[in-house]
């Protein structure tokens, strides 16, 4: 018998998990809201500048009560963005966490300003705030949250650090929209903060970005760097860069954003429906001797991925043993999606210096392979679900019998 994957049932017998994965898994949901929307803007004409981007930016300072918002063509343009309005140097280091997308990093080597790894701890993934002030030097202007999977970071630790050490904080809230951290809506833990639209997102565009920042000179920095027709507005000396910008465009495209504003509308409604999958297939996970990074009383995670940590003591089959035994009874379970940025080949074997562009007189720190040994342990033991945004019991009910099958059967499995 062979599961719905094509895969062996490794213990006999018909798969658990029967139910369709479509309608379960089904993202992003799009509906004739979306359709009337984005014919709205097309009757309208206005495929450039049209008034849905501010009215965009308008939905996105609500969310987040910050008082200044600029959309962006991406989620990577809006990094960029938000690391050219701190003002970073050529040589600036900035703190931040090899347990993400490279687009939380990578930005900031165009500005010439140097990444510096640090550990993520394994309660959230997030960075480890002690760890994180062991790396400050002299030339450490800013650190960068990224709220892994939509469960915020340590920010009560990390905001110390960064008072006591005068940095600013670059906050990509990615995976978090809708996340609560202390009655504080993500998007505005930071100094600057970057929310992706990107179609898998929370409240996709298809393609966009938002960034989001507390003072007019940040976002004045952000406009000039790419955003031409608003360069016009501004009131201040920076007026006379209209005629250029500072050489890029990072400009959302209406169509994008008359998506994003619907897709925002549904947020709290479908935030809710995945949460209470979640959460339910989390409970009983729990109790099978997974850790399912279930949030602490005063944070509202939101969950744009949904992965666990098996128990050792509890777990007794090695993670790919106990992936294949899932995929085999159904279970579209897979290894986490992002590997480690400090390990990539940009940083060793050393690319990053021809986009830094860094003066003989500065020397980036080493960025060897195995320097974050507690992150690399952590991310090695993860095991990635599906988020169900879209589910009913009953493929939950299956995947939680399939998760105790293969719990209770491992000597068997690892004697097969």
């Amino acid at each position: 018998m062979t599961s719905r994957s094509g895969k062996p049932a490794i213990l006999g017998g018909e798969p658990v998990v029967t139910a369709d994965h479509g309608p379960a898994l089904r993202w992003p949901i799009l509906t004739t809201a979306d359709e009337e929307a984005v014919l709205g803007i097309l009757r309208d004409g206005n495929l450039s500048t049209h008034a849905v981007i501010r009215e965009l930016e308008q939905d996105y300072r609500g969310l987040t009560g910050m008082p200044y918002a600029l959309t962006h063509c991406n989620g990577t343009a809006a990094m960029l963005a938000a690391f050219h309005a701190i003002d970073l140097k050529p040589g600036d280091e900035v703190l931040v966490p090899s347990a993400t997308f490279w687009a939380s990093v990578l930005p900031m080597i165009w500005l010439g300003a140097i990444p510096v790894f640090c550990e993520s701890e394994g309660e959230r993934m997030g960075l480890d705030p002690e760890d994180l002030e062991r790396r400050i030097t002299s030339r450490t202007r800013a650190l960068v949250v990224v709220h892994l999977w939509g469960l915020p970071c340590k920010m009560t630790e990390i905001t110390a650090v960064a008072r006591r050490h005068g940095l600013a904080i670059v906050e990509d809230a990615s995976h978090a929209h809708g996340a609560i951290w202390r009655d504080r809506p993500c998007g505005s833990l930071g100094d600057v903060a970057v929310f992706s639209l990107q179609g898998d997102k929370l409240a996709p565009a298809g393609e966009g970005g938002v960034l989001l920042c507390r003072s007019e000179q940040a976002f004045e920095r952000a406009v000039c760097l790419g955003d031409i027709t608003r360069i016009l507005e501004l009131s201040s000396p920076a007026r006379r860069f209209a005629a250029t910008s500072f050489g890029v465009k990072t400009r959302m495209a209406p169509l994008s954003a008359a998506v994003a504003r619907v897709q925002l509308r549904h947020l709290e409604e479908r935030n809710r429906k995945r949460n209470q999958n979640v959460e339910y297939l989390s409970s009983a996970l729990e109790s099978l001797g997974f850790h399912t990074f279930l949030p602490p009383p005063h944070i509202r995670r939101v969950y744009f991925e949904f992965l666990v940590r098996p128990e050792p003591e509890r777990v007794r089959l090695p993670l790919d043993s106990l992936i294949k035994a899932l995929q085999a009874e159904g279970c579209r379970v897979s290894s986490p999606r992002y590997p480690l940025v400090h390990q990539q080949p940009f940083f060793t074997e050393g690319y990053f210096r021809k986009i830094a562009r860094l003066p003989p007189s500065i020397e980036p720190p080493s960025y060897a392979p195995n320097s974050l040994p507690r992150t690399e342990r952590e991310s090695l033991g993860l095991m990635r679900l599906p988020g169900f945004p879209g589910a009913d019991r009953v493929i939950l009910d299956q995947y939680i019998e399939a998760f105790r099958k293969v719990i209770e059967n491992a000597d068997a499995i690892l004697g097969a």
